[in-house]
């Protein structure tokens, strides 16, 4: 990966639905050079993907909740994750280090909706203890910094 890899991908976080064109005017490549090296980093799994970013609220979905998961001391991560799949009210779920062993963002239609999936989680095979904090309000989301310099590049 290259600065002009690094380039393109910086321009697709922050506005996924950049034209080729665009992208070559901002880059100093043609459309179908870019094309080439989008495609190239999609293959690679460099970029994973392109989604439309919502407001939650305007979907109904008022409330959101950090949820965080002790397990049992026998419970099959894998096992777990993919039952967590399940849940449509999660909308991010992490592996994590510390007390928790997993860190849900949930998003809810109000306070009754999060405790039905509270009680969902609670529970979930493998699933000790939940410990939740409600968002109050949210400053950013989905924040796209720029990428950090990789070593020797």
């Amino acid at each position: 990966m290259d600065a002009v890899d690094r380039q393109l991908i910086q321009a697709l976080r922050e506005n996924g639905r950049a034209s080729y064109a665009e992208l070559g005017r901002l880059v100093g490549l043609s459309g179908p050079s870019v094309t080439d090296r989008i495609n190239r980093l999609e293959a690679a799994g460099v970029i994973t993907g392109y989604r439309a970013t919502v407001d939650a609220a305007a979907l109904g979905l008022g409330v959101t909740a950090l949820i965080g998961l002790q397990l049992s001391d026998a419970t099959d991560h894998q096992e777990l994750a993919e039952r967590l799949k399940e849940l449509h009210e999660i909308e991010d779920c992490w592996f994590i280090a510390g007390d928790d062993s997993y860190m849900l963002k949930v998003r809810a239609a109000d306070v009754d909706g999060l405790e039905k999936t509270i009680r969902r989680l609670s529970g979930t095979k493998g699933v000790s203890r939940t410990r939740t904090t409600i968002v109050l309000s949210t400053k950013w989301e989905n924040r796209v910094g720029d990428l950090p310099d990789l070593p020797g590049r």
